[in-house]
């Protein structure tokens, strides 16, 4: 692998997704993505399922398989723009044994309209009101995407909880993390210290888009942001419509990991003995 670039420039399309109405929304990313390719953005990020929203009852009528539907005028939208796309949408499965089966999926296209990575959501919310578990599968393989930068993990919302699957990717050799969400407003304050633990933990780039608005009497509470890899705010967004714009140091972030190389001091070998001897947690 060839010297990863030293930055790259980064937009966060937070939007007030519409449930159910995937031409509205689809309407907004092809504006969006226009604007962020003319800021000169190498990578523009849309929050959690924006093509239906949380109309998952509907999922057998709204979604479309990846190859398909809107997942194919999203890959267009990329190579019309000559940019990075990123951003779940709700997937039908169509090989063999998965046909019906619905998917909270987030794909990153390159700006050649090819798939670079694909992530099932892993970890399905199953409280009330959204209740994925009810409508959709969970994935079962994290995401390491090679791209220009260096290598990227890809998250959805609620795997933001699951510090397990960041540092898998940090120990993968991901210099960053991409998370599409729809975060509610009350628990706001979560989001915004997951996402900088997440960086500071794993020495990671962490890079969030929340939806914001209000659907079914869930509000939602925007605040996309990214944070460096020593925790650092760069941007973050309130709880109105914006394109959040901003340059990210891919370098700084490996320059960290070198002067202060907290994942070379792990003991994986005995984090699977906690709880399995006398005196330990049980």
């Amino acid at each position: 692998m060839s010297e990863p670039r030293a930055s790259l420039t980064v937009s966060l399309g937070q939007f007030n997704v519409h449930p159910g109405e995937p031409e509205d929304n689809l309407r907004v990313v092809r504006e969006w993505v226009a604007e962020a390719a003319r800021r000169g953005s190498d990578l523009v990020v849309f929050p959690e399922l924006w093509d239906t929203g949380y109309a998952l009852s509907r999922a057998q009528e709204l979604g479309t398989p990846v190859s398909t539907g809107r997942f194919a005028q999203v890959a267009q939208l990329a190579v019309q723009h000559q940019i990075h796309i990123v951003g779940s949408m709700l997937e039908l499965g169509t090989r063999t044994g998965a046909e019906g089966l619905a998917y909270n999926t987030a794909v990153w296209y390159a700006p050649d309209g090819a798939v670079s990575g694909s992530y099932r959501k892993i970890h399905l919310f199953r409280y009330s009101p959204l209740e994925e578990d009810r409508y959709l599968t969970p994935g079962g393989i994290p995401q390491c995407v090679t791209l220009p930068w260096g290598i990227a993990g890809m998250a959805i919302c609620y795997d933001l909880r699951f510090p397990e699957l960041f540092r898998h990717y940090a120990v993968a050799g991901a210099v960053m993390t991409v998370i599409p969400a729809q975060w509610p407003h009350a628990r706001i304050d979560h989001w915004r210290t997951l996402l900088r633990a997440r960086a500071i933990e794993n020495q990671m780039i962490v890079i969030g888009c929340n939806r914001v608005g209000t659907s079914e009497g869930q509000a939602y509470g925007g605040s996309s942001a990214i944070y460096d890899a020593r925790g650092n705010l760069l941007v973050e967004g309130n709880d109105q419509e914006s394109l959040l714009t901003t340059q990210v140091d891919i370098g700084e972030a490996l320059l960290l990991r070198r002067e202060f190389p907290t994942l070379s001091d792990r003991r994986p070998e005995l984090y699977d003995l906690f709880g399995k001897r006398d005196g330990h947690c049980k």
